[in-house]
């Protein structure tokens, strides 16, 4: 007899949990999409947006997902035959490499493996040795969520600045968010790509993105772009469907419209120290369960993780099985090892993620801490003590941590 009944918590790295505010925006009819509130409604997003972003630049909203947002990132800036340069910290940048090879564009890869990030020496050392800047593009990832590595955007600006070189810095935010601080215009950035599912709070179906003056003069040569990518029509609309190529996804902005509300009450700033908090609450736990067993965060230096997602190593088949005890059992339903190995591969069941982005609070991440105790208990898995007394510590010193 399972003790999972009552509210499942789904603890993985997106989609992220919904807040009812959001929900309850979201249920109502479909209004015109012509005129009236709906047109009045989606322009105050793209303010709140920028906001978010810390940017005073452009913003375009598609229908999609993550993938999507790469789409159009790369449409917008590159033609086939074009050559930029990857930085990998996991299955993220490399997915994204892909999309841009499918599009025809030349990408050389930089791989800094699973367990560090980007190392700005070597990003300045290619750099510099492209001397006659045929690199169009630098494409990072901020935090790639199979991983939980998070890479430090402003370095990697630096670094390029250091050298001269005259690439866009094109930036994968879709994990971070909202959750990790990040300053599009302080730190340089060309282009920021975003999703809704994560730090935004709102279902999957919208993506986002920024640019700046010199991402859109890339837009005049672009011959990767298409009539439905194209940024320009949606950022200045001459008439309302051309902000989506066609029909709203309208109930998808009425729970962006919320979302972006409650981001705004809480403030952007206490919005990052509350995932800081909390991510340190996790990081205390499994520091305190690892000291016995198997147990391993996947990031050991605390200053490279994310504070949206929590990659853990365990050691086939515990992760597998830790994760199917606390869905079954607790009614928690933890991230599979995603890009730490292949499905088919054994190690695959060695490895577990801890989502905490978006609409949580220390009692929903101390909750995922209990179930994960309990499961390591119940599955004789060894690991130490003291783990929940370590996080609610952590939690304790909130206000010293801010």
């Amino acid at each position: 007899m399972p003790l999972a009944n009552g509210r499942h918590y789904c603890a993985i790295p997106g989609p992220s949990v919904i807040p009812d505010r959001v929900l309850q925006a979201m249920h109502r009819a479909a209004p015109d999409i012509y005129a009236g509130p709906l047109i009045e409604m989606t322009d105050t997003l793209i303010p709140d947006l920028r906001a978010v972003a810390r940017t005073r630049h452009q913003v375009a909203i598609y229908i999609g997902n993550g993938h999507a947002a790469w789409e159009a990132a790369l449409c917008n800036t590159l033609s086939p035959g074009d050559k930029v340069l990857v930085l990998s910290t996991g299955q993220f940048a490399q997915g994204w490499a892909a999309m841009a090879r499918a599009l025809g564009v030349n990408c050389e890869t930089i791989g800094f493996g699973k367990r560090r990030p980007v190392v700005t020496d070597r990003v300045a050392e290619a750099l510099s040795d492209d001397k006659g800047h045929a690199y169009k593009a630098v494409l990072a990832v901020h935090t790639d969520t199979s991983t939980s590595l998070r890479s430090d955007i402003g370095n990697i600006r630096a670094a390029m600045d250091d050298v001269g070189h005259p690439a866009l810095l094109m930036v994968d935010c879709i994990a971070s968010l909202c959750c990790d601080p990040f300053e599009m215009d302080a730190w340089g950035v060309d282009v920021m790509l975003a999703g809704s599912q994560k730090g935004l709070m709102t279902p999957p179906g919208l993506c986002f993105i920024f640019f700046d003056d010199k991402a859109d003069i890339a837009r005049e040569h672009a011959a990767c772009v298409t009539n439905y990518w194209d940024w320009r029509p949606r950022v200045a609309p001459e008439q309302y469907f051309q902000y989506f190529c066609g029909t709203a996804p309208i109930h998808h902005l009425y729970g962006l419209r919320e979302a972006l509300t409650m981001i705004l009450e809480e403030g952007v700033e206490n919005i990052w120290a509350r995932h800081a908090t909390l991510a340190r609450a996790i990081w205390a736990s499994f520091d305190a369960w690892g000291r016995e067993g198997p147990i391993e965060l996947n990031v050991s230096d605390p200053g490279h993780r994310s504070h949206a997602v929590t990659s853990v190593r365990i050691g086939a088949p515990h992760g597998t099985a830790l994760r199917e005890w606390v869905k079954e059992q607790a009614g928690v339903t933890l991230g599979v090892g995603l890009g730490m190995a292949p499905p088919d591969d054994p190690a695959w069941h060695g490895f577990f993620r801890v989502g905490h982005m978006g609409h949580v609070n220390a009692q929903m991440i101390m909750g995922v801490l209990g179930a994960i105790d309990a499961g390591l208990k119940a599955l004789e898995i060894p690991h130490g003590g003291g783990a929940l007394e370590a996080a609610s510590a952590m939690i304790s010193r909130h206000r010293d941590l801010v």
